[in-house]
C-alpha cells in the first residue's frame, strides 16, 4: 500500500529577484540546460510541460499544475507510469535584492520504494538547491 512521502529541501538562496526567478521556473523551455545528457536523455519541453528519460527509474512527464505570481509553483508528474508526484516550489523576496527558494517533492511510494528512494531523493535535492545558488544564468530566459 502506497502512502505520501514528503521530502523538503532546505531553504536557498538565489542571485536574483523573486520576479526573475519565477519567470524562470514557469517556462519549462528553461529547464533544458539542465537536462545533463549523462543522466537524463530525450529532453523535450514547451512553456507548461517536459518529458525525458531518467537512467533506471524510465519516463518522466512533469506539467505546470498550479502558479501563484511571485510565491509558489507546483508540478505534477508521473515516473515509469506508475509514480506520481508533486514537486512544490516556494520563493520569497522581492525585486531588489536576491531571493529565497525551497522546493518540496511529493510522492505515494510503497514501503520498499520509500525505504530504496529516501536517501537518493534527500541527495537530490540537496544538490538542486547548490546548483541553483549557483546558478548565473537567470537573465537569459525563455518567456
Amino acid at each position: 500500500m502506497a502512502v505520501l512521502s514528503n521530502y523538503e529541501s532546505r531553504q536557498g538562496s538565489l542571485k536574483c529577484g523573486v520576479n526573475r526567478a519565477y519567470a524562470f521556473i514557469t517556462d519549462f523551455r528553461n529547464f533544458g540546460r539542465f537536462a545533463n545528457s549523462n543522466s537524463i536523455a530525450d529532453w523535450q519541453a514547451d512553456r507548461e510541460s517536459c518529458s525525458f528519460n531518467v537512467a533506471m527509474l524510465g519516463k518522466v512527464g512533469v506539467r505546470l499544475a498550479e502558479k501563484e505570481e511571485t510565491g509558489k509553483v507546483v508540478y505534477r508528474g508521473n515516473a515509469s507510469g506508475n509514480i506520481d508526484f508533486t514537486v512544490t516550489v516556494g520563493l520569497s523576496g522581492n525585486d531588489t535584492e536576491p531571493s529565497k527558494i525551497s522546493i518540496n517533492l511529493s510522492a505515494y511510494l510503497n514501503p520498499v520504494m520509500k525505504m530504496m528512494a529516501d536517501k537518493p531523493v534527500r541527495m537530490f535535492l540537496d544538490l538542486l538547491i547548490s546548483e541553483i545558488e549557483s546558478f548565473d544564468g537567470w537573465e537569459d530566459i525563455e518567456g
